[in-house]
């Protein structure tokens, strides 16, 4: 009979725990789809004393994750503890480095970390496999490295973080504001205590920067995203995008051309028609344009036990088959250093919310700058007084240079006529 794959699981937090329950539950389905068992040989925690719920006296527990990598008995690791450095870097280095598979879950390793990691793998004849790292139980991973492979692709983007998604809908359907909406994802356990991770866009940050290297064979460079996060949005904007015909969603898009490689997260204004304006709630999805396949559209459950833990399994079925390839979907040596886009140089329209001061001559000075810096307005609207006498006054631009608007903004900085932060929302237009 054909040797079972042996694995160590170290971090057995919600998804450690679904990749326990997957592998019982569907242990016969999986043996006949991978040509042989998949079988835990030990595990390793902070926690050993803490009830998961599931039955974990029949694997030899480890003190040490670190050590995992050393035994006789393991084929593949599969880290599941977090972090772009740390205990799963230095686990991810010695596995790889000894020659034995490593599957994770890890986002932001890869992100960091993964031409390294990748090129290690390519050294010692293993497989480093990610699939659990960018939208959960979503096959993105997969359809991007071998789906597409033949194809060019000239934007790969979408809606990459659930918690954002979550409350940008719900305000939405409700008509609440962020910071009410927040704690309720908090109460309901769909956004972490600190959720800063999440709004501020860093988490879908990391997904971006792994897509964007599978999918136009460019080296990582999340140090090159532009990130803007949520925190700012409000009720109205939600409510002006709507009478205007779009939804706001945070979206990552990233794209590669002559200038370089250019990749953002950011809040957007998505037209009504397009496929992502209709993503609610905590789902995922990502749109990938090929010029051969056309639009890729992907999307599903992105996170929590269940999806996550479907991903890990998937990739420990390729490597029961022997089924490995170059992590980035081509060689390391082969993935381009393009550089970075520069960023005021992309054209496009614009969403601008003012908050002003009810009085004569506001508007005046921010049509001043706006012109002085290149920047037509195609609508403008000014809503009634709030109690506090401030008045919110909404615009969207004709398109123009990124440039132009910040150096709008820049010339309003510091006036007297404007209350708080003005808020930026790019108009989705592919």
């Amino acid at each position: 009979m054909t040797q079972p794959l042996r694995i160590a699981l170290a971090g057995l937090g919600t998804v450690g725990g679904g990749v326990v329950k997957l592998l019982d539950t569907n242990a016969a389905l999986i043996e006949r789809r991978a040509g042989r068992a998949i079988e835990i040989v030990a595990v390793s925690a902070r926690d050993r004393t803490r009830d998961r719920g599931i039955d974990l006296g029949r694997f030899e527990w480890v003190d040490d994750a670190a050590t995992l990598w050393r035994r006789d008995d393991i084929d593949v690791v599969v880290e599941l503890i977090g972090g772009a450095d740390g205990p799963a870097l230095t686990l991810a280095r010695a596995t790889l480095g000894a020659a034995k598979a490593f599957v994770t879950a890890n986002k932001a390793m890869i992100a960091h970390h993964g031409v390294e990691l990748a090129a290690t793998a390519e050294k010692t004849g293993t497989a480093l496999k990610y699939e659990a790292a960018v939208a959960g139980g979503i096959p993105v991973i997969k359809g991007l490295r071998e789906g597409a492979a033949a194809n060019v692709i000239g934007h790969v983007y979408g809606i990459l973080n659930g918690t954002c998604n979550y409350i940008l809908t719900t305000m939405e359907k409700e008509g609440r504001d962020f910071v009410e909406v927040l704690a309720e994802a908090q109460a309901l356990g769909y956004a972490e205590a600190d959720p800063s991770f999440d709004i501020d866009g860093v988490d879908a940050a990391h997904k971006l920067a792994i897509l964007s290297s599978l999918a136009f064979g460019t080296e990582l460079d999340f140090g090159s995203v532009a990130i803007a996060g949520i925190r700012h949005v409000i009720a109205a904007d939600i409510a002006e995008a709507a009478a205007m015909g779009y939804r706001v969603r945070l979206v990552g898009l990233a794209e590669a051309g002559s200038k370089g490689l250019f990749q953002r997260v950011h809040p957007c204004l998505v037209p009504l028609d397009h496929p992502l304006a209709h993503v609610s709630g905590s789902l995922n999805a990502v749109v990938a344009e090929g010029n051969f396949v056309g639009r890729l559209f992907f999307e599903g459950r992105g996170a929590g036990e269940g999806p996550t833990a479907s991903a890990v399994v998937a990739d420990l079925i390729d490597i029961a088959r022997g089924e490995y390839g170059p992590a980035f979907a081509m060689p390391v040596a082969s993935l381009a250093r393009p550089g970075a886009a520069p960023v005021g140089e992309r054209r496009g329209r614009f969403y601008l919310r003012f908050t002003v001061a009810d009085r004569p001559g506001v508007l005046a000075e921010i049509t001043a700058a706006m012109r002085d810096a290149g920047v037509s307005i195609e609508s403008m609207i000014q809503r009634g007084a709030a109690t506090d006498g401030s008045v919110l006054l909404a615009l969207v631009t004709h398109v123009c240079p990124e440039r132009c608007v910040t150096d709008a903004l820049d010339r309003l900085d510091g006036s007297q006529s404007i209350v708080g932060r003005p808020m930026l929302m790019h108009i989705l237009d592919i």
